[in-house]
C-alpha cells in the first residue's frame, strides 16, 4: 500500500514509539525537590539511633590505716597500708601481725610480735576500750620485746579508733597483764601514753 494513507500510518508509529519512549525514560531535574511524608520509606522520618554500650571504669574503693612497726632504734614507726573497706579493726590487726614487707624489712623496719602469733578476736566495748584477744604465742615473747610487742598493737589501735582508746590483753580469752614503758605490769586498759609521754 502506498499514498497518503501509508504516511499517516507511519506517522502514527512513530508518535506511539515516541510516546511509550517518552515513559520509560528517567526522569530529570535541574534541583532538589521536596518530597511529601506519604513517600518517604517507613522509619526514615524518625530514624532510630544506635548507640554502643560502654562500661565505665570499676573503681574499686580502698581504706588507708597505720600499723606500728619498730626502727632500728626499737621506736615506734608509722607504716601506711591500704585495705578493701570496711576495714575492721580484726584485719588491721592482721595487718600488723603479717610484719613488714621484705622491702621494709631491708630499710631497717623490724616487729617484736612473731609470725606464729595470731589474732583471735578485737572487740570494742562503748567506753573507748578495745579488747585484743591472742593465741598463746603472744605469751609466750619475753624481754624487752613484749613491751615493744604490746606497744605495737596499742599505738595501732590507737591510730585506727582514737588515741584515747584503751586497750586491753587476753590469752586465749583469758584477761592477762602486760608491761608498760615503766616496766610495770598493767592489767588494762592499757594507753598510748603509758608508753609515749606526750601521747593523750
Amino acid at each position: 500500500m502506498s499514498g497518503p494513507g501509508r504516511r499517516w500510518r507511519l506517522l502514527g508509529a512513530v508518535a506511539a514509539v515516541a510516546l511509550v519512549a517518552a515513559g520509560c525514560a528517567i526522569p530529570t531535574q535541574t534541583g532538589p525537590q521536596t518530597i511529601g511524608p506519604s513517600h518517604v520509606p517507613f522509619n526514615l522520618l524518625s530514624p532510630v539511633l544506635t548507640t554502643t554500650p560502654t562500661t565505665a571504669p570499676r573503681v574499686t574503693a580502698t581504706v588507708p590505716v597505720k600499723v606500728y612497726f619498730l626502727t632500728a632504734n626499737n621506736d615506734l614507726q608509722a607504716v601506711a597500708r591500704v585495705l578493701a573497706p570496711p576495714a575492721p579493726l580484726t584485719q588491721v590487726l592482721d595487718t600488723l601481725l603479717a610484719g613488714p614487707t621484705t622491702n621494709e624489712s631491708s630499710n631497717g623496719t623490724s616487729t617484736a610480735i612473731p609470725d606464729n602469733v595470731v589474732l583471735l578476736s578485737a572487740s570494742p566495748d562503748q567506753s573507748n576500750v578495745v579488747t585484743v584477744n591472742f593465741n598463746e604465742a603472744f605469751a609466750q615473747i619475753s624481754g624487752t620485746d613484749t613491751e615493744l610487742a604490746v606497744a605495737q598493737v596499742v599505738a595501732t589501735v590507737a591510730a585506727l579508733d582514737g588515741l584515747g582508746t584503751g586497750v586491753i590483753f587476753e590469752i586465749n580469752g583469758f584477761r592477762t597483764s602486760v608491761p608498760i614503758a615503766s616496766g610495770a605490769q598493767e592489767p588494762g586498759p592499757v594507753y598510748l601514753w603509758q608508753f609515749i609521754p606526750n601521747a593523750p
